[in-house]
């Protein structure tokens, strides 16, 4: 049975502690290839990551549900329609981070399923930092 409306709600438990380094950070700045010094600091004071950082950690989080065998989803079958960030305070270095991912909306269209998803992203002290939320188009195999 495929990913359907019965599966909104369903959460997963929090990924492992995500340590936010000044190695990581630097090399997320230089991928987006952002010279903007806000990233950057002192010796005396943490990088701040760039707010789309997040992504990072947040796909961590979607191994647990492309591995649930009730939802039938196949990452090499999804595309990632649409991303949105809902930050409170953006990383800085030295953060431990979880993420929670839970499945807020399905659309079944065909042999397409579109699933929207949560990812809350929380110091392990417990303070929010970020809600990452995605849109994925999954193509289903046909039924044989």
């Amino acid at each position: 049975m495929p990913i359907g409306p019965e599966h909104v709600g369903r959460t997963y438990p929090s990924t492992a502690p995500y340590r936010v380094s000044r190695a990581k950070i630097l090399e997320f700045v230089k991928s987006l290839g952002d010279p903007n010094p806000a990233y950057l600091a002192d010796d005396d004071t943490p990088f701040t990551a760039p707010p789309t950082f997040a992504a990072v950690i947040a796909a961590s989080a979607w191994g647990a549900m492309f591995d649930d065998p009730d939802l039938g989803l196949s990452l090499q079958r999804t595309v990632h329609a649409d991303q949105r960030f809902d930050i409170e305070r953006l990383m800085r270095e030295g953060d431990d981070v979880t993420a929670t991912l839970t499945i807020t909306k399905v659309h079944n269209r065909g042999l397409t399923d579109i699933v929207t998803i949560a990812v809350k992203l929380d110091t392990v002290d417990g303070e929010h930092l970020c809600t990452a939320t995605s849109t994925l188009l999954n193509s289903r195999e046909a039924a044989e």
